[in-house]
C-alpha cells in the first residue's frame, strides 16, 4: 500500500484492455513515424538548403513570440490573479479563446484585425507603413496569439497558489510594489514562469494554422518547420518525415523536461 493508502492490483480485463487500445493509439502513428524515418539521409535532409531556412525562422519567430508572450503575458496574468477590476471574469474567458479556437479560424480573426485593411491593420500600414500580413513578423504575431495563453494560464496560477505573507513581509519593511514585485514574487513564480515559457515556446514551434491563413507559406520568410512539413509531404516525403523527427524531439524534450523539473511536486505530494 503506498502512502496515499490506495493499493496497487492487477486491473480487471474490462479496464485492462481498453487501456491497452489507448495506449497503441497513440504510440503506433509516433512508432510509425521512427520506423519509416530516412535514417540514412537523415543529415542531409536535415542541412538542405529548405530545412535550415525553415528551421532558423522557426526558432526565430518562436523564440521572438515567447519573449513578447512574456512581456506582455506576465502583467496580464497578474491583473488576472490579484487586481480586482470589471470584466475580470470575462477578460479570463477572452484568454483562454485562443485555446480553443480552430487554428484556422484564429488566422481569419487575425486578417480581419490586423490585415491590410483589418480593424488596426489600415491604420499600421497607412500611418506606419507597417504590413503584418504574408511576412516574418506576421508569423510572430499568429504565434504569439495562439500561444501566449499557456504562459497567462500558467503564471496566473502560480500567483493565486503563492502564499502571499513574503510579499506581505517585504511592503511591511518598506518595499514598493515594484520592489516586492521584482524580488519577491518573480523569483518565488520562477518555475512557473519558466514553464510557461517553454509551453509557449513549444506552442509557437508547432504552430500551421494560424500561420499558413495569416502570413502565407513563402520560403525563407513565413515558412516555419510545420509548413515546411506540408509542402515536403507533396514533394519530398522524406524530407517531411526528417523535419517531424524534430518537432518530435522538441516535443519530448518538453515533456521530460517539465514533467523532471516542475511537475515532479505535483506527483509526490
Amino acid at each position: 500500500m503506498n502512502k496515499r493508502g490506495r493499493s496497487r492490483s492487477t486491473p480487471p480485463w474490462p479496464v485492462a484492455i481498453p487501456a491497452i487500445i489507448a495506449l497503441a493509439f497513440l504510440v503506433l502513428p509516433v512508432l510509425g513515424l521512427l520506423i519509416r524515418a530516412p535514417w540514412g539521409r537523415l543529415i542531409e535532409l536535415l542541412t538542405s538548403r529548405t530545412s535550415l531556412d525553415a528551421l532558423r525562422l522557426s526558432l526565430v519567430t518562436a523564440l521572438s513570440a515567447t519573449v513578447i508572450s512574456i512581456a506582455i503575458g506576465l502583467p496580464l496574468a497578474w491583473l488576472l490573479a490579484r487586481a480586482e477590476f470589471p470584466g475580470r471574469r470575462f477578460a479570463r474567458a477572452l484568454v483562454t479563446v485562443p485555446l480553443v479556437l480552430p487554428p484556422v479560424v484564429g488566422g481569419i480573426a487575425l486578417l480581419l484585425a490586423f490585415g491590410r485593411r483589418g480593424m488596426v491593420g489600415q491604420y499600421l500600414d497607412s500611418c506606419c507603413g507597417i504590413t503584418l500580413p504574408f511576412s516574418t513578423p506576421g508569423v510572430v504575431v499568429a504565434e504569439t496569439f495562439v500561444a501566449m495563453p499557456f504562459l497567462i494560464i500558467t503564471v496566473e496560477g502560480a500567483l493565486r497558489g503563492l502564499d502571499t505573507r513574503l510579499e506581505d513581509a517585504a511592503a511591511t519593511l518598506g518595499a514598493s510594489k515594484w520592489a516586492v514585485f521584482r524580488r519577491v514574487t518573480l523569483p518565488l513564480i520562477g518555475p512557473s514562469l519558466i514553464a510557461g515559457g517553454v509551453l509557449t515556446f513549444a506552442r509557437a514551434l508547432g504552430e500551421f494554422g494560424a500561420t499558413i491563413t495569416f502570413a502565407g507559406n513563402l520560403p525563407g520568410v513565413t515558412q516555419t518547420l510545420p509548413l515546411a512539413v506540408y509542402m515536403g509531404l507533396e514533394g519530398d516525403p522524406d524530407q517531411a518525415i526528417a523535419l517531424s523527427l524534430v518537432l518530435l524531439l522538441v516535443s519530448i524534450a518538453v515533456l521530460v523536461g517539465l514533467r523532471d523539473r516542475w511537475l515532479r511536486t505535483g506527483v509526490a505530494s
